[in-house]
């Protein structure tokens, strides 16, 4: 992703941001949202960056926190002023003072036998009406459902193996895919 070219002048500590990105191959996205995050700051304070201090900081996060900002966009703030302080400014005291946005995990849906069925019985053939019972019998992703090979299946013991895709201590699994 290019970047826009503007009129306004780049300020001498924006340009030395760009410079250490640039120094890090990060790429034209993050250094996008890295400058729009810091921008964001900037008009908080109504001043440079550079002359925060860690009460800034502190009334920064907490007008984020008031104004509802989501907490994906409240942590992709944290790293771009993390590497503000730590790595243009060489402020580690500003940069631990930064408090990452914790989510909420949401449990899953888990489905009644007749929504099962329904969902099986809505599979256009025999052969999506396997994959769809395995995934979800198993708890598989799809990815290693599109992996799965008839040698993975035990049908003695009602196992699956998995070769997981994801990076794991242990990449194949056994999977119980039937009723006890």
């Amino acid at each position: 992703m290019a970047t826009q070219p503007t009129d306004r002048p780049v300020t001498p500590l924006r340009q030395r941001m760009l410079d250490d990105m640039a120094m890090r191959a990060m790429g034209a996205r993050t250094q996008h949202d890295y400058v729009r995050h810091v921008r964001a700051f900037a008009a908080f304070l109504r001043r440079s960056p550079d002359t925060a201090t860690a009460e800034d900081v502190r009334r920064f996060q907490l007008h984020q926190r008031e104004y509802g900002v989501s907490e994906s966009t409240i942590n992709g703030a944290v790293s771009a002023l993390r590497f503000l302080f730590d790595v243009t400014l060489e402020r580690p005291d500003l940069s631990r003072r930064l408090v990452l946005a914790h989510r909420p995990r949401k449990l899953p849906d888990v489905l009644s036998v007749d929504e099962v069925a329904k969902l099986l019985e809505a599979a256009p053939g025999i052969k999506y009406r396997a994959a769809l019972g395995v995934a979800y019998g198993a708890g598989l992703r799809v990815s290693e459902v599109a992996h799965l090979k008839a040698d993975d299946i035990d049908s003695k013991r009602m196992l699956t193996r998995s070769i997981s895709v994801r990076g794991s201590a242990s990449p194949r699994s056994f999977t119980h895919g039937g009723r006890q």
